[in-house]
């Protein structure tokens, strides 16, 4: 019988990363989106690094800043009793950092898309810069929104490299759907890989899917937005 544990836990990982994911890149992407500072660039490749890292590298480094030796581990353990490494906050903060740029790039496209004259407009007319961006810019940048949560949600989902160096595979704790299908491969258990990653293909077509008719229902925010 298929064990649908990692699929809830999965399902849970990628739901909170997704949340965070979006409250974290909002502001980092509307001030790449309008910033003319020098050091755009360099925040700009900082973000983008988990696109072209091998995960298992971007692994290795979580692995050894979250370890209850380094400070921001020991810390954790501090406050909380317990250690980010092998746990799902763990995986959280990993998730996070692995999926920034699938959150962050679709945002800053759909606030370069906000019309800077509505924006001058609203001001002359006495409204606050978070009352332009609140009443202006999110509602023309939500295309942007629904791209950088399904693409967050659904590149957390298939996560591997990264979660099996800082999460291990431990039952119910950190033990998701892409290391539930290598075991059962390791184990001959081929049935029950077969059924994971059958899941695992669907899903990844709707969303595409999903990402492809919002696009060519609104062709002007194709792309980011």
């Amino acid at each position: 019988m298929l064990d649908l544990g990692p699929v809830w836990l999965t399902a849970r990982l990628a739901a909170v990363t997704t949340l965070i994911l979006l409250a974290l890149a909002t502001p980092l992407a509307w001030w790449l989106a309008r910033s003319r500072s020098a050091l755009r660039p360099a925040v700009e490749a900082i973000t983008a690094l988990p696109l072209v890292l091998p995960p298992t590298v971007l692994g290795f480094y979580l692995l050894t800043l979250l370890s209850p030796n380094a400070p921001l581990g020991r810390l954790w353990v501090e406050l909380t009793g317990d250690a980010l490494t092998f746990s799902f906050s763990g995986l959280v903060v990993a998730s996070v950092l692995y999926s920034l740029p699938f959150a962050v790039q679709p945002l800053q496209r759909a606030f370069e898309g906000v019309d800077h004259g509505l924006l001058e407009a609203a001001a002359t007319l006495g409204a606050k810069p978070t009352e332009r961006f609140v009443r202006i810019a999110l509602p023309l940048a939500r295309r942007g929104y629904l791209t950088a949560a399904v693409l967050a949600f659904a590149h957390t989902v298939g996560e591997f490299g990264v979660v099996l160096m800082v999460g291990g595979a431990i039952p119910g704790e950190t033990r998701v759907i892409s290391i539930a299908i290598y075991e059962h491969v390791e184990t001959l258990r081929y049935a029950q890989a077969h059924a994971l990653s059958l899941g695992l293909l669907l899903f990844s077509f709707l969303v595409l899917l999903l990402v492809y008719t919002g696009n060519a229902r609104h062709p002007r925010s194709r792309g980011a937005r």
